[in-house]
């Protein structure tokens, strides 16, 4: 395969040079640790330990609620303090558990034990994820184990890693791939072994020569795998894309990849699978990407799931003074936290910190629309945000649905590229779950007539 690339998108600036050298460094928290009980889509899990319990680090503290939802893991031991609303990183109130870190860093019993994957049989794999509450490490956190079971696992083809971390700033999973790269191949050997007729494609984005590198000496000469180069371009990491690139196939709006024959897992996601089954050890840790020009010192970590963002960054050290935005997340889809007192967890991959408000800036110039189109030609899936955002203004969940705002997948490059800086990103994000609930409730009114 080529250099891929995909119709529309965007080319901002990188600021990858500020982390892209740093490699990953084991934090250990120094404070106590909040475990928000909803770290993935789907139903909040259910906790299993109550105040005064002990625990120890990879135990299970809350089970899963049902097919779509996943385990969470103590990353720490300790006691239970506390189970509690707690404001999670969105400053929604949620039900948390609340652990105080002894410091010893104990593992549950069991945890990093050696298994021989070959021994296993691909529902015992499946099992070893599902119990392990892997999710999607890529941002969406959708629940891994339910990716391995598609309606017909005979017809599935290509296991797809994506690598291309095409999110301004974020530089984890690149360092992941440069310093732990037989974790991410070991991972997608494991996932060959539900579908032993696929091929592995690593997608890597051309800027990540050092990635790229190190992927193809890990691979080596096993002719299951291939790696894909894929363009400098924003948002190049889109499931839609990698699904076309790699089967040159398009999905169609709703449709799931595994019903064109691939399965797409972050890298981050593939090396956790490697870990669970291989490993025993559950997912509670994961890389973390500190950077923008209000942090004092970008870097990579791995960070413990249930660490608070003030231990990497508040007033008193990790912040530039004058710093007046951080974001959860990248620039273009992460999301502003309301203050640092927060915890990161599953779904959180970076910190961006930064000196300047962009959104401040851009409303001192909103316009109304003029009808320029740009937002039109960068969208990747070909969408039209000018009448999504109109739906959305008037909270016209019909007309919104019609004209398929429900597959934006809130990337940003139509904020990015609207001269009139039109807030559209922020609107969709607002009315998509919104315009979701319209639709699930007037299924079930006609389902009762």
């Amino acid at each position: 395969m080529g250099i891929y690339s995909f119709r529309g998108g965007v080319h901002p600036k990188g600021y990858k040079e500020l982390t892209a050298d740093k490699p990953l460094v084991e934090y250990l928290p120094k404070g106590e640790l909040v475990f928000p009980l909803s770290q993935h889509l789907g139903k909040p899990a259910i906790p299993v330990v109550k105040r005064n319990d002990l625990v120890k680090v990879g135990q299970l503290i809350a089970k899963a609620d049902g097919f779509i939802s996943a385990n969470i893991h103590s990353s720490v031991s300790g006691k239970v303090k506390i189970i509690e609303h707690r404001p999670n990183n969105a400053g929604i109130m949620g039900e948390s558990i609340v652990i105080i870190n002894d410091g010893e860093y104990t593992p549950f019993e069991g945890v990093g034990e050696k298994t021989d994957y070959e021994t296993l049989t691909p529902r015992e794999i499946i099992d070893k994820v599902k119990e392990a509450g892997i999710v999607g490490l890529g941002g969406a956190g959708f629940p891994t184990y339910v990716k391995l079971m598609p309606q017909k696992p005979e017809d599935i083809r290509w296991i797809v890693a994506n690598g291309a971390e095409c999110e301004p700033g974020i530089t984890c999973d690149d360092r992941l791939m440069q310093e732990n790269p037989e974790q991410i191949v070991e991972g997608l050997k494991i996932v060959l072994r539900i579908f032993p007729t696929a091929k592995a494609v690593i997608a890597i984005e051309t800027n990540k020569p050092k990635a790229i590198e190190s992927m193809r000496r890990a691979v080596g000469n096993d002719p299951r795998f291939e790696i894909l180069e894929l363009k400098v371009k924003y948002p190049q990491g889109g499931e839609r894309n990698l699904v076309h690139a790699v089967s040159g196939q398009y999905m169609e709006s709703g449709a799931l990849p595994a019903s064109l024959g691939v399965i797409v897992d972050n890298v981050a996601t593939l090396a956790a699978i490697y870990k669970a089954v291989a490993l025993n050890t559950p997912l509670y840790e994961r890389g973390l990407t500190v950077t923008g020009d209000g942090a004092s010192d970008p870097g990579n970590y791995i960070v413990k799931f249930g660490t608070l963002a003030s231990e990497f960054v508040n007033d008193d050290e990790g912040l530039k003074p004058g710093t007046k935005k951080i974001i959860l997340g990248g620039p273009m889809m992460g999301v502003a936290i309301p203050n640092t007192d927060v915890p990161l967890e599953k779904r959180n991959n970076a910190l961006t910190c930064f000196l300047e408000d962009d959104v401040e800036k851009a409303q001192q110039k909103l316009t109304n629309c003029i009808r320029c189109g740009k937002c039109i030609r960068v969208c990747p899936l070909g969408l039209y945000p000018q009448m999504m955002a109109e739906a959305a203004e008037r909270k016209d969940y019909e007309r919104f649905i019609k004209v398929h705002g429900l597959d934006c997948i809130q990337c940003g490059t139509c904020n990015y590229a609207c001269p009139a800086k039109r807030p559209l990103t922020q609107l969709f994000k607002q009315m998509k779950p919104a315009a979701m609930m319209y639709q699930r409730a007037k299924a079930a009114k006609e389902g009762k007539k």
